[in-house]
């Protein structure tokens, strides 16, 4: 195995060349940027796509205090002898990112953003000196420095750096600002939305706008907002999403991108795991890898070659945005959940230029943000399932990969079992208690019902699920645990009433509902749905008849109850569950006399 320096973690693009770490080819973004003129240039991706290493790359290149021959020497942009003579290290460079502009109040966040432009300052700090430099600039600097400034200095900092750069070098300023968006989505998730605007509008609206000390500006965010006049009066203002062709493959890695680092890290065989779990986001016309996951998962093979897929995106900081969109009242999505959840397609409108303090207002707009922050990608129209046909004005759309799926399974259980403690148990536990199994069939059902279902149900959901309805209920409550020659699968312990219940779950198997049939399963349930072909199910012709009648089987030959009743626990109650994606069956165990 050939141990491959991946630059993890590391978005600095002088960094990455100087430590000689592995890096992915995309000067190339550089030479199509420069061949359309214009001033401002807006580029909008999914987080965690190397926007931030990109627009570092684009600093080293044009910085005029660095000599960047050699960080660029092999690399793509290097072959255009012109462009490097005209553009290379020949211009003042402001560049500033804002992806930590962020706060619970908008005292933090704000405190956070002056923090960020001192930084700033003090990068530039030779022009405080600077003899070029008028002296009303050099005190508005200074305070800025000492984050002294007053409201006017933040607001305006950005255009007394550009004007006192250009006084200093004689030559107009290239403004890269990353992450512009992250303070209105932080503030629009905190509450302290149009305080967070009011800056933001100023800080960069103002560095722009007729601005003569701009040779151009390069934007990155995640969303293109443009209603709330940041860009207002920006001239030749271009913009570019991940709908665009232009810089399509300029962000994230290709699969001939992936294919070539697991090569060069001898993990080809790996490849159609990667695609399976990384793949899948479509920009313009192409099928794109997210970096950042690509480049964990090579870090784990890298020392352990049997390491599997896993979620990557855990620990960002917009995963949220689902729970948030199943949680609202208004918002009847469940049937597009479980669509979407089980490989399907979904068909909606989709808006490029929304403002975070709307984006949650409507469901199309709620779409757009799962469509624009990568959590669902575009599918093509010779890609549609068969009978589907696109609808004029909206986008097909679908969960791009295995891990992003993963990120909606797991906030639509989250989402499930808070849903169950939040509802009144108390009816639902005195029939756990006074055996009422048919009731309990008829309510459980009824609460997996109220569920977003995503068909690959198996049996650890329906224990956890079982488990959960006893959970934060002052019961004490255990899966797995050792009761007389085995583990039962719940086990449920009252001990101030010196009474228990075992509970054994079953599950024949999943399927989605193109192959469910109606099959009588018997009373009390007139009817229910099973797999046609047995494809997915475990056990050719369980059903859940058979499943709970197994289950008890295992309760009585396993003596689950034994073990409690030697502990002191005087009533134990048993109890075989049968589990078929939003249906069940509940039988009680009849004691022997």
């Amino acid at each position: 195995m050939a141990m491959i320096p991946l630059p993890y973690g590391i978005d600095l693009f002088e960094q990455v060349r100087k430590d000689h770490c592995y890096y992915v080819d995309k000067t190339h973004l550089i030479s199509e940027m420069m061949g359309v003129p214009f001033k401002i240039n807006l580029i909008t991706r999914p987080r965690r796509f190397g926007k931030t290493l990109a627009m570092s790359m684009l600093a080293s290149f044009f910085d005029i205090r660095k000599d960047s021959r050699e960080l660029f020497e092999g690399l793509a942009i290097s072959k255009d002898k012109d462009l490097c003579a005209q553009w290379m290290n020949q211009w003042p460079v402001l560049f500033v990112t804002l992806k930590d502009v962020n706060g619970l109040d908008f005292q933090d966040a704000y405190e956070m953003l002056h923090q960020v432009l001192a930084d700033l300052c003090k990068e530039h700090y030779y022009l405080k000196t600077s003899d070029r430099v008028n002296a009303e600039d050099r005190d508005a600097f200074a305070r800025l420095c000492a984050r002294k400034g007053e409201l006017a200095d933040v607001k305006n900092a950005l255009t007394i750096l550009l004007r006192m750069m250009r006084a200093h070098y004689g030559k107009e300023v290239i403004l890269l600002v990353d992450e512009y968006d992250v303070p209105l989505a932080k503030a629009s998730d905190n509450g302290y939305y149009d305080e967070m605007l009011n800056v933001i509008r100023m800080l960069l609206g103002m560095s722009w706008k007729s601005n003569p000390d701009l040779k151009f500006a390069v934007v990155t965010g995640c969303l293109r907002v443009a209603k709330e006049s940041i860009f207002t009066g920006a001239n030749n203002f271009v913009s570019n999403s991940i709908s665009d062709v232009r810089y399509q493959d300029c962000f994230g890695f290709t699969e001939e991108e992936v294919a070539q680092i697991l090569a060069d890290a001898d993990l080809s065989e790996a490849l159609p795991e990667v695609k399976r779990w990384y793949d899948g986001y479509r920009f313009g016309n192409m099928e794109i890898y997210c970096p950042w996951d690509v480049l964990c998962h090579v870090l784990d093979l890298n020392y352990n070659k049997k390491a599997r897929p896993g979620n990557h995106w855990l620990d960002t900081s917009h995963n949220n945005i689902i729970r948030r969109f199943i949680d609202l009242p208004d918002m009847f999505v469940n049937d597009k959940f479980e669509i979407l959840l089980s490989g399907g397609v979904i068909q909606e409108r989709i808006r490029e230029d929304l403002t975070y303090d709307i984006a949650h207002s409507s469901e199309d707009n709620l779409w757009s943000i799962l469509y624009l922050t990568g959590y669902l990608t575009q599918v093509l129209p010779e890609e549609l399932p068969e009978g589907m046909t696109p609808q004029e004005g909206k986008t097909s759309l679908r969960i791009p990969n295995e891990e992003v799926k993963s990120v909606f399974k797991d906030t639509v259980q989250e989402w499930f079992e808070a849903s169950v403690k939040a509802r009144d148990r108390s009816e639902l536990f005195r029939e756990w208690w006074d055996g009422e199994d048919e009731k309990l069939t008829e309510d459980v059902s009824d609460i997996l019902f109220d569920t977003i279902s995503y068909y690959d149900y198996k049996e650890d959901f329906y224990h956890a699920f079982v488990a959960g309805m006893f959970s934060g209920a002052g019961y004490e409550v255990k899966s797995n645990s050792e009761q007389g020659k085995g583990r039962a699968d719940i086990t449920i312990k009252e001990r101030r009433r010196r009474r228990a219940i075992v509970i054994e779950a079953k599950w024949p198997g999943s399927c989605p509902d193109s192959l469910l049939r109606i099959e009588d399963a018997g009373p009390p349930i007139a009817a229910r749905r099973f797999c046609m072909g047995g494809l997915s199910i475990k056990k050719k012709g369980a059903t859940l008849e058979s499943e709970c009648q197994e289950a008890l089987d295992q309760i009585e030959r396993m003596q689950y109850a034994g073990n409690l009743r030697m502990e002191g626990f005087r009533t134990v109650l048993c109890y075989g569950a049968a589990f078929l994606g939003k249906d069940c069956l509940i039988r009680r165990a009849v004691e022997k006399e």
